[in-house]
């Protein structure tokens, strides 16, 4: 689930988007799919600002193959930014990632809600609160926060954010360095969940 609220502008828009794409198709995070004992995963991505305000830019689809990453990563690069502003609603957008995993059609082991951030919450649900709802639903939150302008912001995902079993965060020094934050996290998560079903960003 990636950050678009209005402190994200369209540069950085792009930067991001393009990042997700490429770190998607980045070889070794298809190698670590195949080599699990299912061979796929599933993932969906979900832009996300204020309270209520969750686009979802690629719907559920099973990843098994250079054809399949090929095509979210193309929506990820053409799909047009639709969300612009309306707050920062951290807890709120985890609640609609673990809403998205219980209303999906896959029977998953494991499930984890990505979700990115250029800063701490604004409004809405409190980022823990969104958190603890998910953790007790048995899911995990791992972020990917973008620190830069936030020096404490890690400290603030790590205390806040992130949950569950194994959680942990990676963070993106800024926008430019999502492609590299994005496959060391994508790579970690699934080498150790690999044929588990997955909520991305």
């Amino acid at each position: 689930m990636a950050d678009v609220s209005g402190s994200v502008d369209e540069e950085e828009f792009t930067v991001q988007r393009i990042g997700y794409a490429r770190a998607l198709r980045d070889p070794r995070v298809l190698g670590v799919i195949q080599s699990g004992p299912l061979g796929k995963i599933a993932i969906s991505c979900v832009e996300w600002s204020g309270p209520g305000l969750h686009i979802p830019i690629a719907q559920w689809t099973v990843i098994k193959s250079k054809e399949d990453i090929q095509r979210v990563a193309k929506i990820l690069e053409t799909h047009p930014r639709e969300l612009y502003g309306g707050g920062t609603a951290i807890g709120n957008a985890i609640q609609h990632g673990m809403m998205s995993i219980q209303d999906n059609d896959f029977e998953g082991r494991r499930a984890v809600i990505d979700i990115s951030g250029d800063g701490p919450d604004r409004n809405g649900m409190p980022a823990h609160m969104g958190r603890d709802m998910a953790v007790k639903a048995g899911m995990i939150v791992n972020g990917l926060p973008i620190v830069q302008g936030y020096l404490n912001l890690m400290e603030f995902f790590r205390e806040n954010v992130i949950g569950g079993p194994g959680a942990f965060a990676i963070p993106a020094r800024n926008f430019q360095d999502i492609e590299t934050a994005s496959r060391i996290k994508l790579i970690r998560e699934i080498a150790g969940t690999v044929g588990r079903s997955h909520a991305s960003r």
